[in-house]
């Protein structure tokens, strides 16, 4: 769709700086199963056949909207949801439900799969493919290097590190579905002892397993690549701080430092989070149990709402002021990117911090 075709034109905003390159699909395209930021509303039970060929964005205010269209050179036209009522020319507006579902789903923090099976859920929004709450097989072989972490244990368990075949999860669940070897078969039935289930149950512990780990994989994998670009953002207002036009702005400092004390403590935070699922999960491979297992996997599941958001708001901004400014060289458009911190960088982060905050307390456990 292009901004002439839109419905009502007065009410498309198109914003400067595209989301991503892509144009909006009729389905999902590839890479979205991954997206922390983005929802293809092709995937929820709509009436409007409109708004199937639309995606919920999060914007730099980290609001949900309605994104009509996209693409290199037209920007991004999107639609605050109130605004669908004229563009969709609905009979009944106010009370359409596809509207109140749009209202219910931008509100959501992160609409990465594991929040959005969470809020789906919550919202009793039923969801007919359930591979659309899945990542995409790319992004399951991207994150490979961090499941080692939690695989190799199970294959130190399993095989006690001597078994050179297995290289991958789905390889790993693969054998232990059909145990070829009266070794792994034993500690198959020592496994399913301490778990205290059916042999027959491993594989779907397995399965779960793997499911629960890929979930802290994916959200490593986010804030490995948040943690430099914020470092690299805050040494670029530290430099722009040395401006002597700028230094004499009061609210450029205040700025700056809110923004460097807030980024600063939400990283803390959320570092300090996956190090104490890191200490959990060594520990339940220490006494391994159904009751541990169930532990460590309620806790990271307790968590997915909270650590998608803070990871969804952080990505949105990251990526905007990259866009906008990140291949700039040092001292070039100063006053834009003064402007650009105090506005579109400084609004959300307060929203950010909160998520964070409400995160659920992990206490330790024997």
């Amino acid at each position: 769709m292009t901004y002439s075709q839109a419905k009502d034109p007065d009410t498309v905003m198109v914003a400067a700086t595209a989301v991503d390159s892509d144009t909006v699909p009729e389905g999902r395209s590839l890479g979205e199963h991954d997206a922390i930021d983005r929802l293809p509303l092709s995937i929820i039970p709509l009436e409007t056949p409109v708004l199937k060929r639309a995606r919920l964005v999060k914007n730099m205010q980290l609001e949900g909207v309605v994104e009509v269209f996209q693409g290199e050179g037209m920007g991004s036209g999107q639609l605050h949801p109130d605004q669908l009522m004229k563009y969709c020319q609905w009979e009944d507006p106010k009370n359409h439900p596809d509207l109140r579902t749009i209202r219910r789903l931008a509100a959501l923090n992160s609409y990465d799969v594991y929040s959005l099976r969470i809020e789906f859920r919550r919202l009793k929004i039923p969801i007919d493919d359930h591979a659309a709450l899945r990542l995409s097989d790319s992004k399951v072989a991207d994150l490979t290097r961090y499941m080692k972490t939690f695989t190799e244990p199970l294959i130190q368990q399993v095989y006690g590190g001597n078994n050179s075949e297995v290289y991958d999860f789905d390889q790993l669940i693969s054998m232990f579905k059909r145990p070829n070897k009266a070794e792994a078969l034993r500690n198959l039935r020592r496994i399913a002892e301490k778990l205290q289930i059916e042999l027959i149950e491993v594989p779907q512990f397995l399965e779960d397993y793997g499911d629960v780990f890929l979930s802290l994989a994916y959200y490593k994998e986010h804030l490995d690549d948040l943690v430099p670009r914020i470092s690299a953002f805050l040494e670029s207002t530290t430099e722009l701080q040395r401006n002597f036009q700028l230094r004499n702005d009061p609210r450029f400092m205040n700025s700056c430092e809110f923004l460097e004390e807030r980024l600063s403590n939400v990283i803390t935070s959320i570092t300090g989070r996956f190090e104490s699922f890191n200490r959990h999960t060594a520990d339940m491979w220490c006494n391994l149990t159904a009751e541990s297992f169930r532990k460590v996997r309620n806790l990271i599941t307790a968590h997915h709402v909270t650590v998608g958001g803070v990871l969804c708001g952080l990505s949105v901004k990251m990526r905007l002021w990259d866009a906008r400014f990140g291949r700039m060289r040092e001292g070039a458009a100063v006053l834009s990117r003064a402007e650009f911190i105090m506005s579109e960088m400084r609004q959300g982060i307060e929203k950010i911090e909160q998520i964070e905050a409400s995160a659920p307390k992990i206490y330790d456990y024997n």
